[in-house]
Formats: C-alpha cells, sequence, structure tokens
C-alpha cells in the first residue's frame, strides 16, 4: 500500500482514508420523533477524527504540540495568559485548590483547618479536594430561579480561617460574579471559579463583558463528552496570575521545580549549577520537586481533538443559546406548574441544560419519569445536597469536617423537586420542540 510512497505521503493517504471513513460511518443518523433524545452527545466531524490519528501516529503519546497549541488558543479565546491542560475536570479543580495550599503564597497559603465558602446544590468535585486536603467546606445556600449561591449569605459564612471562595457556575448560568468577587477582594480571598459546565458564558464586570472563569483568580474547564466541548477526557486550568500559573504548573506535573515540558532538557540553563533544599549544590533540577503534586497532563491525542473543537466552538456556544431560548419559549405555557430558569443578571449563559424545578403540587418524579418513558433523557442537579450523600456519613455523625452557614432550604428543594434536560448543539428545532411537547404533557397529567 505505501511502496514508493514517503512518511509524509503515506500519512496523507491514512489521514484522507480517515476522513472518507469518518463522513460515511459517523453522524449519519436522522432524527424521528420519538427517537431517545440524550441530555448530552458529542458533536463532530471528520476534522476531529483526522486529527486525532495524525497525533496517533506520531505517537508521542504524552502532551506535546497538540498540547502546546491547544493551550495557546484557549488562552487567545478565553483573554487569559496562562492555560494548562489536564486529563479532566476534576483533575483542574484539584489542580487549582492545591495550588492555592503552595508555601510560595505566604499568608495566603490554605493550610489545614482553612475555610472554604461553596454550595452543596453541584457536583462533588467542586468540594472533594477541599475535604481531601484537610480544609473545611463552608455550605452556603442558592436560590431558584438561578440555582447558583446565594450571596446573602456570605458574609455569615465568613469567619477568621476562611481563605477562598470555590463555586461553579450552574449549568452554564453564571453565578453573581459581581456581589462574590466584592467580597472576596474585601476579604482578600482567593476565588476560584469552576467553569466545567459554563464555557464561553459571559458576564458584565466594571462594563466589560468578559468570560466567566476569568474573572477570579484560577478557572478550571472540562471536556468530557457532555461538555461544552470535548477531549472524551480532559480539563483545562487557567490564571492571569504569573505566580499561580507557576504553581499549578509543578502541581500539574509531579511538583517538580523544573518548567521545562515534556522530552525538553535545561530550558533555563541552569540545570546543573543551583542548590535546592538540602539537596547539595548541581543536583538535576528535572528531578527537583517542590510541591507533593501529581501526574495530571493530558494526552496529546486529546489535545489534538480539542484543536478541532475549538474551531467550532463559537457556533456550539450559538446553538446552546438558540435551543435554551426555543424550549423555554415552548415552556411557558405550563409556567404556573414549573419554575423555569431565569440567567444571571448582567449574564449572557453558554447554557448546558435546561433546569425544572416542580412548583407544589407537582411531583417530580412523576414528570420525570413520564419524560423519560417518552424518551427524552433527564439528569438531576448533580448532589442535590452534597452532605447528604454516603459520603458524608462519617462527618455529619462526628460533626466535624464541614459547616454550614444558615441553612440548606433551597438546596433541599433541588434535591426534591428539580431536574433537567440538555440543549446541547447536536439537538434540531425537532428535537427541542417534541422535548417541550413531552415536558408540557407530563406538567399537565
Amino acid at each position: 500500500m505505501f511502496e514508493n510512497k514517503n512518511e509524509k505521503q503515506a500519512r496523507q493517504e491514512i489521514l484522507g482514508l480517515v476522513q472518507e471513513y469518518c463522513e460515511r460511518y459517523h453522524n449519519n443518523t436522522e432524527y424521528k420523533e420519538g427517537n431517545r433524545i440524550p441530555y448530552a452527545k458529542r458533536v463532530y466531524d471528520h476534522k476531529e477524527m483526522v486529527n486525532l490519528v495524525d497525533s496517533s501516529l506520531e505517537f508521542w503519546l504524552t502532551s506535546g504540540r497538540y498540547t502546546e497549541e491547544f493551550e495557546r488558543k484557549f488562552s487567545e479565546y478565553l483573554g487569559v495568559k496562562y492555560c494548562s491542560l489536564v486529563n479532566s475536570g476534576s483533575s483542574a479543580n484539584l489542580n487549582a485548590f492545591m495550588a492555592l495550599t503552595s508555601s510560595l503564597l505566604g499568608e495566603r497559603q490554605i493550610k489545614r483547618g482553612d475555610e472554604v465558602i461553596t454550595v452543596a446544590a453541584g457536583f462533588p468535585t467542586t468540594v472533594s479536594p477541599v475535604i481531601q486536603f484537610g480544609a473545611v467546606p463552608v455550605f452556603v445556600d442558592v436560590t431558584i430561579p438561578q440555582y447558583n449561591i446565594d450571596v446573602t449569605m456570605l458574609e455569615e459564612a465568613l469567619s477568621d480561617k476562611t481563605k477562598a471562595v470555590m463555586i461553579a457556575h450552574t449549568l452554564g448560568n453564571p453565578f453573581d460574579l459581581s456581589a462574590v468577587k466584592s467580597f472576596c477582594d474585601k476579604h482578600n480571598l482567593w476565588l476560584v471559579e469552576d467553569n466545567c459546565d459554563a464555557l464561553g458564558s459571559k458576564y458584565l464586570m466594571d462594563g466589560e463583558e468578559k468570560f466567566t472563569g476569568t474573572i477570579g483568580d484560577i478557572g478550571t474547564s472540562s471536556f468530557y463528552p457532555p461538555h461544552h466541548m470535548t477531549m472524551g477526557e480532559g480539563g483545562a486550568v487557567y490564571t492571569d496570575n504569573p505566580l499561580l500559573n507557576k504553581i499549578i504548573r509543578s502541581f500539574r506535573d509531579w511538583g517538580r521545580d523544573c518548567v521545562c515540558p515534556s522530552g525538553v532538557d535545561n530550558l533555563c540553563q541552569h540545570r546543573f549549577d543551583k542548590q535546592y533544599g538540602e539537596l547539595p549544590v548541581g543536583y538535576d533540577h528535572k528531578y527537583v520537586y517542590s510541591h507533593f503534586g501529581y501526574n495530571l497532563k493530558a494526552t496529546d491525542m486529546q489535545a489534538a481533538i480539542g484543536c478541532a473543537q475549538l474551531e467550532k466552538f463559537p457556533s456550539f456556544v450559538e446553538r446552546r443559546k438558540h435551543n435554551f431560548n426555543r424550549l423555554k419559549s415552548a415552556l411557558l405555557s405550563v409556567s404556573d406548574k414549573l419554575i423555569l430558569p431565569e440567567p444571571c443578571k448582567d449574564s449572557n449563559p453558554s447554557w448546558f441544560g435546561f433546569l425544572i424545578t416542580c412548583k407544589e403540587g407537582v411531583e417530580r418524579n412523576r414528570v420525570v419519569q413520564y419524560i423519560e418513558d417518552k424518551g427524552v433523557q433527564t439528569r438531576m442537579l448533580f448532589a442535590g445536597n452534597l452532605i447528604k450523600h454516603p459520603c458524608f456519613d462519617n462527618m455529619r455523625n462526628t460533626g466535624e469536617g464541614y459547616r454550614v452557614a444558615g441553612n440548606l432550604e433551597v438546596t433541599d428543594k433541588i434535591m426534591k423537586d428539580t431536574f433537567w434536560v440538555g440543549v446541547y448543539p447536536g439537538m434540531t428545532d425537532e428535537m427541542i420542540d417534541y422535548m417541550a411537547k413531552v415536558i408540557c404533557e407530563a406538567a399537565n397529567i
């Protein structure tokens, strides 16, 4: 097959066949009413598959040229100085939080026993790093129909141990960044924006519309298949702070002090002539560790997919907005039975999903079962109330390890009455209209 061809020609032939294969065998299914409508699905074409195979043919496997390209282009898209690609959104949250525990931060270093304000109505890996490190999450209630932190409770949650606020933008809807950022600035607290469900959302801050994830000290993203764009697995941590970026890279790359990328030696030109800790002078800088870190890097094959996805991403955002608005308009007729979501003031959400809360007299389980039986996939708002889960049994029994400011009354209502459906960019108007019809039927049973 490859006789009389050089390596470049052989590669082009392979990639041409990959494109043909993808166009022939992928994404060829047409929607028919009654087909199952998932809450999320990958949206891709031959470009992602060609990039994936192109990367695999190099067999570099770990982070490489596609990683560098993605980090550069993703930073440019968001308008931030630094981006570090990691292997998942959960790792991104771990990486972001652990960066704040670095001794390089001096008095602002988070230590065991320090407190981090967050919410219980969300995904557990926003909170897991706090608990695993030995810091104390302080849970604050949320509001409906925004489903984000109740900013009127921030001052009550504050103590002399508070060091940070770490919260997510719920299903694409930004939390009140103006109030949260002002609170953090006033009390000299770190702000970590879990942006894993909100990539592409914007918020009007000080007269300028900015992407969520770029307003706090650190932002995180996830590229799991259901999210706004995908690498299969993958995530990112981003910041404008050069010191935080250095620490983030260190924790991501085993905790090492060296900043050389994979396969590169002696970038600083001082690999063998400095003294670190109590190591002998001239100890190889590539094996000097300034933190107790991890290996959280993504592979170049993941990054290759991400590079192709990023080209399409602006169109994904616009389609999500279109689908959300079409669905909401169609559900206004049942707004007496269902609470429909509202965007945060001064925000322009890139919606991840469409949250619905059943009003008094409307049983969520009955509504959800009807919708599911009609072929529309639903999801809960993740943990509902995280502290009710088995992972909190020991802490709940001992009364140690976390704190609640005020009560979680609205969080409990969400746990009992709320669900959501998807608005992913692969949905057609026909699919949105069918979902709306089914939801209306369910509400009126």
